[in-house]
């Protein structure tokens, strides 16, 4: 068995160190450059079946940044976004509400506008059942009903979820 001089050794060595190196950025390459189906906002999002939609409270849906409920038993996608300024506007358990929690713009389960300084309801995706489940189109919006619209009339269930939505 020859010995391998210390030159040979570090040849191979420094061959095998850029080969490591070219493999991993051709394989980060194309991780980050390879073309990706459509899953999220802006998109088409399947959410859940039509009967898991609740007829009393809303289903959240992260990747549509948006809420799933019915209304007079049809299926709604309301957008989080607050009419107002942008802001994330929770739904409220405890009031049956939404409250926005950076200027107290309150809307009501089906998005009409109750209280504070929006200056409309809140925003609708268009839905449409494929194949036994509700998906949401987040690239086609209705814009919320003007103040003093009420598709639903529901007092609030309970206490409010912001200080600032009592008013």
């Amino acid at each position: 068995m020859s010995e391998v001089n210390r030159r040979g050794f570090l040849s191979r060595a420094w061959k095998f160190g850029v080969s490591a190196m070219a493999a991993a950025g051709a394989w980060t390459s194309w991780d980050a450059l390879r073309p990706r189906l459509p899953a999220g906002f802006g998109s088409r999002i399947k959410t859940v079946a039509p009967e898991a939609v609740p007829e009393n409270t809303v289903i959240e849906v992260p990747q549509a940044r948006a809420y799933l409920t019915k209304i007079d038993g049809q299926v709604v996608a309301l957008s989080e976004v607050c009419s107002h300024l942008g802001c994330r506007v929770p739904y409220c358990d405890s009031s049956g509400q939404f409250e926005c929690p950076c200027h107290g713009s309150v809307f009501n389960r089906a998005g009409d506008f109750l209280s504070g300084p929006a200056p409309r309801g809140m925003d609708m995706y268009a839905t449409e059942i494929v194949d036994g489940v509700v998906e949401i189109n987040t690239e086609e919006f209705l814009t919320g009903a003007p103040p003093g619209t009420e598709t639903i009339i529901e007092p609030p269930k309970g206490p409010s979820c912001t200080e600032s939505s009592h008013g």
